[in-house]
């Protein structure tokens, strides 16, 4: 149990700092909502970020961190800190020769991005070329959140969780500047407004890198202009990562699917409708789902690198569980107060009633597949801990042919949700096959590691609390949620009044993580006093 109380408090400091990042985040959304709404101008912007952003979740923070992470652990544990800064030299500066590289080719090569990522743009005149323009300005954007990667990876191994994660929030706070700062003087000079926001990004993520430095150099590293492709450990990490590429890109790969399909629907909305959507969702996966993987992946790197199998399993189990205990009633949570939520956060300036009512159509579909997404973002790491990338990657094309199926089949009578829904059931068949193989792999796991009782008590202690909510919610006069001051303060007071009822089930029903959960809450905060 002191095991699982660890990890926990690993996980709430990371979610601590994760809910910073995400809070910035919705701000700097709230921000592009109301000064652009669901535009072309926000479609040009999306898909240009998509282009570095999938990049750098493909490369950087996906399969550069998952082997990079188990790699460095395993220096550290099994050869001396001198080593491992050596390893870490190397991939830095491998980095920034390859990286480098991709950045001039997605400088010269816009155009022909925008087309393979969002053909359908063509059919507004002069979409084409303002994604291009946005994604010239934000291709550095890759080498710069890669660097950043690498640090986490560092801090992470060293057992230092909070910089790396809270580092985000400053790409967010250069776009809120971009648009508060600089969107009203490119106008004045004739230039499109969208343009500081791509500036804006840049900025932001040259912040993230930069964020983590001092912490780098507090514990030891120093830069050396080392390059070394023979390194073992680089040559390590390479074989690992070609396959770990593919075994991370079906989500990904998922999403460029849905936005080439979306951007060929008529209007300039749904693109936009699904990326404000997806963002949000991606607000309980950052603090519960990814924040777990994280302290899951530096754990069973550990348990690996002392070839400890029982161990890695039960710090999987643990993760599993506490995704269970967080990222369940957030699903229901999302589902039920989709609408108010999204009318809360957007619907302001340029982003209408309609709108709203579309990106939460968006937002439902994609929250059938929040508990998967999270699971998988524990599982694959998990693989490549135990230095296995094959088992991911089969399972992955497995996955995007499965979502091509569907959003093509989904797309005619569902439209854009149809896309959103399409992602959702690919992520349940994904983290179903991660796990058959798993059991395959390393065995089943113990009766005493209570998975399946953990689920249900987890769900059925979800519904109950959904139905409160829907009951408080919808028998609340509609006065009451005219004005966005008055919604603010009836959905904090639900969504208080919600933890409370799930947290009275859980340890009605006898949900132990529950106390687990507490108990490392309550050792942080006397250790903060």
């Amino acid at each position: 149990m002191s095991r699982a109380h660890g990890a926990a408090r690993a996980a709430g400091i990371v979610s601590l700092a994760t809910l910073i990042s995400r809070i910035s985040g919705l701000v700097r959304d709230q921000v592009f909502a109301a000064l652009f709404g669901a535009s072309m101008v926000t479609d040009a912007f999306n898909v240009a970020f998509m282009i570095p952003n999938l990049l750098r979740d493909l490369f950087a923070e996906g399969a550069l961190s998952a082997a990079f992470v188990p790699t460095f652990t395993d220096y550290l544990t099994n050869r001396s800190r001198q080593e491992a800064w050596k390893l870490a030299n190397v991939v830095i500066n491998a980095l920034l020769v390859v990286l480098s590289l991709f950045t001039i080719l997605i400088f010269l090569s816009a155009k022909y991005f925008v087309l393979l990522f969002a053909y359908g743009f063509i059919q507004t005149p002069g979409k084409v070329e303002l994604t291009a323009a946005l994604t010239r300005i934000m291709s550095p954007f890759l080498l710069m959140v890669a660097l950043a990667a690498v640090s986490m990876g560092i801090l992470n191994a060293l057992g230092k969780f909070f910089v790396p994660a809270v580092a985000p929030a400053l790409f967010n706070i250069g776009n809120i500047l971009a648009g508060i700062l600089l969107v009203p003087v490119f106008q004045r000079h004739g230039h499109e407004g969208i343009l500081a926001m791509a500036v804006g990004a840049l900025v932001g993520g040259m912040g993230q890198f930069l964020a983590q430095a001092p912490l780098l150099r507090r514990e030891g590293f120093r830069y050396s202009p080392r390059l070394d492709l023979a390194h073992p450990g680089l040559r390590h990490m390479g074989r690992l990562m070609l396959p770990a590429t593919l075994g991370l890109a079906a989500v990904q790969i998922n999403l460029v699917v849905n936005r080439q399909l979306a951007a060929s629907l008529p209007g300039d909305g749904p693109v936009s409708w699904l990326n404000y959507a997806f963002r949000l969702i991606y607000l309980p996966i950052g603090l519960f789902g990814v924040a777990v993987a994280t302290v899951n992946l530096r754990e069973t790197s550990l348990d690996a690198a002392r070839n400890d199998m029982e161990g890695l399993k039960q710090t999987l189990a643990n993760s599993l569980r506490m995704v269970m205990l967080l990222n369940i009633p957030s699903t229901v949570g999302l589902i039920v107060l989709s609408h108010p939520i999204i009318a809360m956060l957007y619907q302001r300036g340029k982003f209408t009633p309609a709108d709203t009512a579309a990106t939460a159509q968006a937002l439902i579909a994609y929250s059938a597949g929040l508990f998967a997404y999270s699971c998988a973002k524990i599982f694959v790491p998990t693989f490549y801990a135990l230095n296995d990338t094959r088992t991911p990657m089969r399972i992955s094309m497995a996955a995007v042919a499965l979502n091509v199926l569907l959003n093509l089949a989904l797309i005619r009578p569902l439209g854009y949700m149809g896309l959103a829904l399409g992602t959702s059931v690919t992520s349940w068949l994904n983290v179903a096959l991660l796990s058959r193989q798993f059991r395959l792999k390393a065995g089943a796991f113990g009766a005493t590691e209570r998975l399946l009782p953990t689920f249900f008590r987890c769900t059925l202690a979800s519904v109950g609390m959904g139905v409160v909510v829907f009951g408080a919610y919808f028998l609340i006069p509609s006065e009451w949620t005219d004005r966005s001051l008055s919604l603010i303060a009836v959905l904090v007071t639900i969504i208080c009044a919600a933890c409370g009822v799930y947290a009275f089930l859980c340890r009605l029903l006898g949900v132990l993580e529950i106390e687990i959960l507490w108990k490392a809450l309550r050792r942080k905060w006397h250790a903060a006093d």
